[in-house]
């Protein structure tokens, strides 16, 4: 297994995760830090674990080109991808392991829950989206359905196939907010996924260290519209989709009537703040009752033969 670390000017930080991923329970596990033009002390940092980790540094290009610069360097089967300021529970990667070898080849990414430290609260990723397994782990099978009407926490809580995620392109590196949005979208069209309800990830406050400035409704909607149209592209060029039109074209629909109420918010005309306001509040109105409603997907899942204990400590024991 690979684990890929994006980092810029972390130094302060890094070393903590580092640390934090060496401590998994799970021994076979090549730790790859990709440097995306770090201007601080964070090569020597990264210089001091010498041959613990693999690392390597490119020009400032963004998280995106960095997880992909290190998902060509790696050699891992799964891949799993960290943020250079968060942790995991010692046991993530063997449970995930251990899920998606059970689960077999058809079963192209496990998700774990996730606890996400707000301001002022702390919640679950799972719980947020909202979704809400009704059992411990087991297969997700209709995952496309469910990420199309929500977003779920990926890049920290996943353990990815390298042979789909090679062959689906990695994260598309036009992003700069919401990549991984994206990825999991058209991931979700490749198989089921595995799924642990237990939070196994921490996603810590980040406060000023993300680009949460840059991501104004506006943004957030325009590229939500992009990635749907590119998702239904790809449904509509493979017929064994073609169950996924119907509603990947209603989701469609509904981002960009939300995009054109912010783009009337935002218009200089006179009147037009107060029509795209009330746009908005449809909009929200529209989405809130859609939420509740029966017809709202739901979870379905299905469970697996009970892992053996003996072999998952093979998994955690593995020979390096």
């Amino acid at each position: 297994m690979s684990v890929i670390i994006p980092t810029y000017n972390r130094g302060g930080l890094i070393g903590e995760t580092i640390d934090n991923v060496l401590r998994q329970t799970y021994a076979n596990v090549e730790l790859i830090v990709v440097d995306d033009g770090s201007t601080d002390d964070t090569q020597s940092v990264l210089k001091s674990y010498g041959s613990r980790i693999r690392w390597t540094v490119q020009e400032n290009a963004g998280p995106s080109a960095a997880r992909n610069h290190g998902l060509a360097m790696a050699k891992g089967e799964i891949i799993a991808f960290q943020d250079s300021d968060d942790v995991w529970h010692p046991t993530k990667l063997a449970r995930q392991v251990s899920l998606l070898q059970r689960g077999g080849d058809s079963v192209v990414c496990c998700l774990c829950n996730t606890t996400i430290e707000l301001a002022d609260r702390v919640v679950g990723s799972f719980e947020n989206a909202p979704v809400y397994p009704p059992i411990e782990e087991g297969i997700w099978l209709n995952v496309t359905e469910v990420l199309a009407t929500r977003c779920i926490l990926f890049n920290q809580a996943a353990a990815i196939r390298r042979d789909v995620l090679t062959r689906i392109g990695g994260f598309d590196e036009s992003f700069r907010l919401m990549e991984d949005v994206e990825l999991a979208l058209r991931l979700s069209l490749e198989g089921s996924w595995a799924f642990i309800r237990e939070p196994l990830a921490t996603r810590q406050a980040k406060l000023n260290r993300t680009l949460s400035h840059e991501a104004t409704d506006r943004i957030v909607a325009e590229n939500m519209v992009r990635i749907q149209q590119g998702v239904l592209r790809i449904i509509e060029s493979k017929p064994r989709l073609a169950v996924l039109r119907a509603q990947m074209q209603k989701e469609l629909r509904r981002s960009r009537r939300q995009l054109r109420a912010i783009e009337v918010n935002e218009s200089e005309i006179i009147g037009a703040p107060v029509a795209g306001w009330f746009l908005q509040q449809v909009e929200r109105y529209r989405a809130a009752a859609y939420r509740r409603a029966p017809w709202f997907p739901k979870m379905a899942v299905s469970a697996l033969e009970p892992a053996n204990s003996l072999d998952l400590q093979a998994y955690a024991l593995e020979a390096k």
